[in-house]
């Protein structure tokens, strides 16, 4: 019975390992890019990019809030 655990284990971790191989390259943007594409869409908006209190987490999109002042909610008449 433990050999067979044994080479259970060994086939799925192989296969685990070539379908991580399989996944092919991936474009990892770096955390200035991101903010900087983050302010661009904020500003667009007419916000204003502001960090978010408790550190940080290594993703722009969780670390900052934009913040659009001024803005309602009610269709002007």
């Amino acid at each position: 019975m433990t050999a067979r655990i044994l080479f259970s284990s060994i086939v799925l971790g192989a296969a685990l390992a070539a379908s991580a191989c399989a996944s092919g390259p991936r474009s990892h943007s770096t955390y200035s890019e991101e903010l900087a594409q983050l302010t661009a869409d904020c500003r667009a908006r007419e916000g204003i990019l502001s960090p978010v209190g408790g550190g940080t987490t290594g993703r722009p999109q969780t670390d900052y809030v934009c913040e659009i002042r001024g803005a309602t909610r009610l269709p002007r008449n």
